[in-house]
């Protein structure tokens, strides 16, 4: 990733388990940016805390924060999923999963999405890892296909 097209006073740091709140909170007004409603998101919010944060704990769930001047900016997280080996990663048995990425909205606009993705890939890439997934919402589709990601079409969902 080009660091010089950040901002000078942008820091890049590792997620770790003091990013709880912080995690939550960049999740949370990512799915309200996207439309969900405010019952939704609070529910999701009761129950992905506990579920994050043992992942934090045990770096299972990782990724990257970025600040300006000592505050957060935005994130991203990174898993490793396990896959069954598939056409598309004959030889691996996982695949690499995006998820939360954010901006705070003063810093919309200035690339620091673009260059958490291409943190995030480069992460993933290290760890060997050749086949990455995310879940795209309606905005940050613009970004993802200029990444080089392309729509997948065989997923199908059922709520029960």
């Amino acid at each position: 990733m080009d660091r010089s097209a950040l901002e000078p006073t942008i820091e890049i740091r590792a997620v770790g388990p003091e990013d709880l709140d912080l995690i939550c909170h960049h999740r949370e007004e990512m799915f309200r940016d996207a439309g969900s409603d405010e019952r939704s998101l609070a529910m999701m919010t009761e129950n992905f805390r506990p579920w994050l944060e043992p992942r934090l704990a045990d770096g299972s769930y990782f990724g990257f924060i970025l600040t300006a001047a000592g505050r957060p900016a935005g994130g991203v997280g990174l898993m490793l999923i396990d896959w069954p080996p598939h056409p598309m990663h004959p030889a691996q048995d996982r695949r690499g999963y995006v998820l939360n990425l954010f901006v705070e909205p003063e810093h919309r606009r200035k690339g620091l999405a673009r260059s958490l993705m291409q943190l995030a890939e480069e992460q993933l890439s290290r760890r060997g890892v050749s086949l990455l997934i995310l879940h795209a919402t309606e905005k940050g589709r613009p970004l993802y296909s200029d990444l080089g990601w392309t729509a997948g079409s065989a997923e199908m969902i059922k709520q029960t």
